[in-house]
């Protein structure tokens, strides 16, 4: 098995028990049928996802006058060290994991905050209102952390 690619188990067996020994065994996620194909589909996008953000997190990432390293989770810009919180820094590697893309508000909160209590959209923008005050030039005019209305956010290189 190659820690590259994700491993879905598509499965008929409802017992928790068949459930942990597969996820154990190295399986990635695990849907029982019948499923929703969109639900399916979503899963197989979130599987990608990870596969993208552990990629990029044994390297360092450049964008402008910042540098993001991943394995020791620190950022520097000018070459100064910038002070992320944990929260900040999650935010930024899921932004710099999927670049161009727009992301709503939801999936932030799903993929980003996962099993916080009742996080809001407010909290994204909170969050990326401080990122961008570390991390852009202007950041009342941002280059690279998008805010796209309606729609979601953008991370731009």
């Amino acid at each position: 098995m190659s820690s590259s690619v994700p491993i879905l188990v598509l499965s008929t067996a409802k017992d928790e028990i068949d459930k942990v020994l597969l996820l154990e065994l190295g399986a990635d996620d695990y849907v029982t049928k019948p499923f929703n194909p969109r639900e399916l589909l979503a899963r197989v996008r979130a599987a990608l996802r990870r596969l993208n953000q552990s990629s990029a997190t044994g390297s360092t990432f450049r964008f402008n006058d910042v540098e993001v390293n991943f394995m020791s989770r620190e950022v520097f810009r000018n070459g100064n060290h910038v002070k992320l919180t944990p929260q900040e820094f999650k935010l930024l590697w899921f932004f710099v994991s999927n670049p161009g893309r727009v992301i709503s508000g939801v999936e932030l909160l799903h993929e980003v905050w996962e099993n916080r209590s009742y996080p809001t959209t407010r909290t994204i923008a909170n969050h990326l209102l401080r990122l961008r005050q570390k991390l852009e030039k202007d950041p009342g005019r941002p280059i690279h952390l998008l805010t796209v209305h309606r729609a979601g956010y953008k991370f731009v290189v």
